[in-house]
């Protein structure tokens, strides 16, 4: 069997991001939207090819179609500064929204575990896509929270990817500007967007930033967003509208959003770490199509779990075991490194690296080198919250 490393493909995006990069530097806006062009769909092409790292890619890609969209428009500073309310400057905010579009290939069957989880939100969305009476009103705002790397943000992607509706990928610091009166209208052309591309799904990174950092320097900006916000979960526009748009939000801490924030999430739902069997899932979605017929997988479920491992610890824990294993059945090549080394990229390109059978002992070393960030105290806070607030 042999691995696909996609050679071609990095070579070709090498290429165009040292083409862009001498555009950029001399100003040549029309082949730095060329170039940037070309770096976005070879990033969505390596998405396809290179499944494990298919979400870094596709958030790559996303920022390069940004800067095609976004390149040889004035800076924003520059027309702040100088009081211009051109037509330019408001269709900058209108295509905000268009520029955190992204194109989800995520469907529950990539999600290994969290099985309750997947069906609450497939609950809320089935019940928002169907014909109902207008006193039954869907949820249009879910809460995920819990501790990082358990599969918030594949959670919203998987939503949007097995529904085909339009995913707008958000990270609250994005929104969040100093110069007055913007965030607002950022978030308002985040959700007209939305709304124009239904049905959607706006996924809402860090919301807990919000809450924080209106104690800072960008107080009045962060309050005014948050304003918004809950003026859109509300959605009295939408309602006499069948169109769906659902917003999920995820927070690391939960504890820090105020009431008014919670009160517009009715539903909250804890993502907590993977018990044995989803640990179990997560590794086979990892290590696909590599056989793992010599790995005790009871073993390293209860191994992983006693570790405290999130969803992605253990994709770093594949990740590891499949070097090991790269390195036992390539022992030419790495037994030559030194030489190996010194070859340009052309020549490595015409070498194969091959790969065998995963086992225990690859396992066994990937766990000794992956640690948890998480502690013990950690993960009793997040349950005590559940308790007291989790709400599905």
């Amino acid at each position: 069997m042999k691995i696909d490393l996609s050679g071609v493909l990095y070579a070709q995006l090498k290429d165009a991001e040292k083409k862009y990069n001498n555009a950029k530097a001399n100003n040549d806006i029309e082949n730095v939207k060329k170039f940037a062009r070309v770096c976005a769909n070879t990033e969505k092409q390596l998405a396809e090819k290179v499944p494990d790292q298919r979400k870094a890619h596709l958030d790559k890609a996303a920022r390069w179609d940004l800067i095609v969209k976004t390149a040889g428009t004035a800076p924003r500073k520059a027309m702040v500064e100088k009081g211009e309310k051109s037509g330019d400057a408001e269709e900058d905010f209108s295509s905000f929204g268009e520029s955190l579009i992204q194109t989800s290939t995520v469907t529950w069957k990539d999600i290994g575990g969290l099985a309750e989880i997947k069906s609450l939100i497939m609950e809320t969305v089935v019940i928002a896509g169907l014909s109902k009476p207008e006193s039954i009103k869907p949820d249009k705002g879910i809460l995920l929270f819990g501790p990082p790397g358990t599969g918030k943000t594949l959670l919203a992607a998987a939503a949007a990817g097995s529904l085909k509706a339009t995913f707008f990928n958000v990270k609250i610091s994005s929104v969040l500007s100093k110069y007055f009166g913007e965030s607002t209208k950022l978030i308002t052309a985040l959700y007209e967007s939305a709304r124009g591309h239904a049905p959607s799904i706006v996924f809402i990174d860090e919301l807990d930033s919000i809450t924080m950092s209106r104690d800072g320097d960008q107080g009045e900006a962060s309050r005014k967003v948050l304003a918004t916000l809950l003026a859109e979960l509300d959605g009295f526009q939408d309602k006499k509208s069948d169109k769906l748009i659902l917003t999920l939000s995820a927070t690391n801490t939960p504890w820090s959003l105020d009431d008014a924030v919670l009160s517009r999430f009715p539903k909250r739902i804890y993502i907590p770490l993977p018990d044995k069997k989803a640990c179990q899932e997560i590794i086979k979605i990892h290590t696909n199509p590599l056989d793992i017929s010599q790995v005790n997988m009871e073993t390293i479920g209860e191994q992983c779990v006693t570790r405290n491992y999130s969803g992605r610890d253990l994709q770093n824990v594949c990740r590891d075991a499949m070097k090991s294993m790269t390195r036992r059945v390539n022992k030419d090549i790495f037994d030559n490194i030194e030489n190996m080394a010194e070859l340009t990229f052309e020549e490595l390109q015409k070498k194969t690296l091959k790969a065998g059978p995963l086992n225990m002992e690859d396992f066994t070393q990937a766990i000794a080198r992956i640690k948890s960030p998480l502690t013990p105290g950690d993960l009793k806070r997040q349950e005590d919250w559940n308790k007291q607030f989790g709400a599905s």
